[in-house]
């Protein structure tokens, strides 16, 4: 599995050889140029392509073999957050039918059942919002399943409340940016158990006991919880595969109620528009 650099196919137009692949574009509008000269370039080189897009009749999906049709209905944020969630779930879905384990299907049946226990947390996350109002900077850490959850939390931050989040993986993060960090600088984590979680608690402990950083944390574990200043506990059995479906839920949440916090309007936020083409 590789990521695409899209600058590769259009600018430079010197594309990497791709063999025996499946060529997987994402995207809830299915409009910007560069996935679609992604998965053109793929479908050329003889490989099959999918489109996971919320617009079936949009060029990503013309440009397809096969499409998985989200049908998260109309994404009225400018800056997405359902159309996110649904894509997540769409790809859980196809992960589970390659797999062929039946007790794959049986975790995703209770999806629905476990976002509803984390959306019951909406005023304690609004109210824990305010505590940031001031905020201006923060890092936003996670790793292996949910080294994308990390991104799009800080994403949702930057376009929304306008702070500088930068996210990273633990790892990289050990290896020279923990400089950053002094006594009461905000470090949120996305730490359920799993595999990389041991690594998590260590890098979260050290930033908490020895840097005196302020936490927020969207885990599954008592351990790494106790450690927050801000704990935003998710249901405790959810397999690790399935953890950024859920996790990013609170984090939505977060960014949406900081934003108000801070007064601006999650709706209209400045510079960005709702389709973004880039090449």
């Amino acid at each position: 599995m590789a990521l695409a650099t899209p600058s590769l196919f259009t600018y430079y137009q010197q594309p990497p050889k791709i063999k025996n692949a499946l060529v997987v574009g994402i995207s809830q509008s299915g409009q910007s140029p560069d996935i679609v000269s992604v998965l053109e370039e793929g479908k050329r080189q003889g490989n099959l392509t999918l489109a996971i897009t919320n617009n079936s009749a949009s060029p990503l999906a013309k440009k397809a073999d096969f499409i998985l049709d989200i049908q998260a209905g109309d994404e009225k944020a400018v800056a997405a957050t359902k159309t996110y969630t649904t894509e997540l779930m769409a790809i859980a879905m196809l992960s589970a039918a390659m797999s062929g384990e039946e007790a794959r299907w049986d975790e995703l049946a209770q999806a629905s059942k476990w976002a509803s226990s984390v959306l019951n947390q909406d005023s304690k996350i609004a109210q824990a919002a305010q505590r940031y109002r001031y905020m201006q900077q923060a890092v936003v850490l996670g790793r292996g399943y949910n080294y994308a959850t990390a991104f799009e939390w800080a994403l949702k931050l930057k376009e929304l409340t306008y702070i500088t989040a930068e996210p990273y993986s633990s790892a990289d993060f050990k290896h020279g940016p923990v400089a950053i960090v002094e006594s009461g600088f905000p470090i949120f984590a996305i730490s359920p158990k799993g595999k990389v979680f041991d690594s998590m608690q260590n890098m979260l402990k050290h930033l908490k006991n020895n840097l005196l950083a302020e936490l927020v944390v969207i885990s599954n574990s008592l351990a790494a919880l106790e450690l927050a200043e801000v704990a935003i506990p998710i249901p405790e059995n959810i397999p690790e595969w399935l953890t950024p479906l859920i996790s990013i839920i609170p984090a939505q949440l977060f960014a949406y109620y900081l934003t108000l916090a801070k007064g601006y309007n999650p709706e209209k936020p400045r510079t960005i528009s709702k389709i973004t083409e880039t090449h």
